[in-house]
């Protein structure tokens, strides 16, 4: 019933144009911004998504790192256990360290990553070797795989047929450094370059990747010394609950990482990027409810007479009450049904036609990635429902105080 009175106010000819003006300008304000907050929301989930397909191609499910320094000791038996988990896939030893790679006359530092043959199965990288292959050779004869910024930096030629190029890395060894000969703290060996991989700019200008037994040998490694461990968990396993799992058996020398631990500023980043987007938006929602104050009002004041019609025939204040608040979340209902069918209909078309294109032509993909979700619809709905109701309980308390009288 009080939406029915709601209703016939809303569509009936106001004394004022300037009612009728307001009232549709904030239902305009609310399609609006209602469009905007999700339309934008949808896009940072996309790029969300995509960020996160090009990190995972790097980083593992979980990795198990040193609490304290640069290595750890894992014996046979405890790589035997963390195998033996039921929600373990593959696990992948590593060993990496700072080094200084030449080319010839040219120099650079990479991050020097040494692994074992189980690698391919743990990280995406092999996938992602754009020239040569991935072959990181054994310890007496190592390949190495650069990251496409390496290769442009270092000026390294990977195709076999025209002579790759053989590569030298310094490497600092764990002995302690002699004062009167500290060159004694460095190794130097020899590579051969065999592929390279592109992935994303903070792994193409900083990691390279070889045998874990020619780095543990030119760093003077014990044999069950690692710098981490990398592990593939199992399709739908628990990610959290197999992180505690770990964390408890291999106790507080080790570290557990999942792969969102594994980069914390990256997903934290976007993360405050997505809501504070989302907290000016709602700013805009915000100069919609003073619209809607402003429209209801004017609307109470014009409707005088009808309220003290409705007091003459029993109604209380709380019905009043209730048609005002009913006719400020009209308004919002119908602005807030207009934005998402307005965002849909452009996630659609973006989706479908990919009509909307990102400027530079630097980037993986040259349209803006939308990714819909309905927690953030809901969201959305939530908001425009929460602020309409404060606007219209103002304007809506002053109709059911006042005391009007038939003249």
């Amino acid at each position: 019933m009080y939406l029915t009175f709601a209703w016939r106010y809303f569509k009936a000819k106001k004394s004022a144009n300037a009612i009728n003006i307001i009232a549709w300008v904030t239902v305009g304000v609310i399609a609006f911004a209602t469009a905007c907050q999700i339309l934008v929301l949808s896009v940072f989930n996309g790029f969300e998504g995509l960020v996160k397909s090009l990190y995972s191609s790097f980083y593992t499910d979980i990795k198990v790192i040193p609490a304290k320094g640069k290595t750890f000791m894992l014996t046979p038996a405890r790589i035997q256990l963390l195998k033996q988990h039921p929600g373990i896939e593959v696990v992948s030893l590593i060993a990496e360290e700072k080094a200084l790679l030449q080319n010839e006359d040219i120099q650079t530092i990479v991050y020097l990553k040494g692994v074992d043959e189980n690698y391919p199965q743990v990280s995406g990288v092999a996938g992602k070797t754009v020239e040569g292959e991935f072959n990181t050779g054994n310890a007496a004869e190592p390949g190495l795989i650069l990251g496409s910024g390496i290769q442009n930096a270092a000026a390294v030629n990977v195709n076999a047929s025209t002579g790759a190029s053989m590569l030298t890395l310094i490497l600092p060894r764990k002995a302690k450094v002699s004062v009167s000969d500290p060159l004694q703290s460095l190794s130097e060996g020899k590579v051969k370059a065999t592929g390279v991989f592109s992935i994303q700019q903070d792994f193409d200008n900083k990691y390279a990747i070889t045998n874990i037994y020619f780095v543990k040998q030119q760093m003077g490694f014990a044999a069950d010394e690692y710098s981490a461990a990398e592990i593939k968990l199992r399709y739908n396993s628990n990610l959290l609950k197999i992180q505690q799992e770990l964390t408890a058996q291999l106790g507080n020398a080790f570290k557990v990482q999942t792969k969102y631990e594994q980069n914390t500023s990256l997903y934290n980043t976007m993360r405050l990027e997505k809501w504070a987007i989302y907290a000016v938006l709602t700013l805009i929602l915000l100069v919609a409810a003073f619209n809607m104050i402003s429209a209801l009002t004017m609307l109470v004041l014009e409707k005088q007479k009808d309220i003290s019609v409705l007091q003459s025939m029993g109604a209380n204040k709380n019905m009043i009450l209730k048609i005002f608040l009913g006719e400020g979340l009209l308004l919002a209902g119908i602005g807030t049904a207009s934005g998402v069918l307005m965002a849909l209909v452009v996630c659609f078309i973006q989706l479908k036609f990919q009509l909307i294109k990102l400027q530079g032509g630097s980037f993986l993909i040259d349209y803006f990635p939308v990714n819909l979700q309905i927690a953030d619809v809901v969201l959305v709905i939530s908001t425009v429902t929460f602020i309409s109701f404060l606007a219209a309980w103002f304007p809506a308390r002053k109709a059911a105080n006042q005391i009007v009288e038939l003249r």
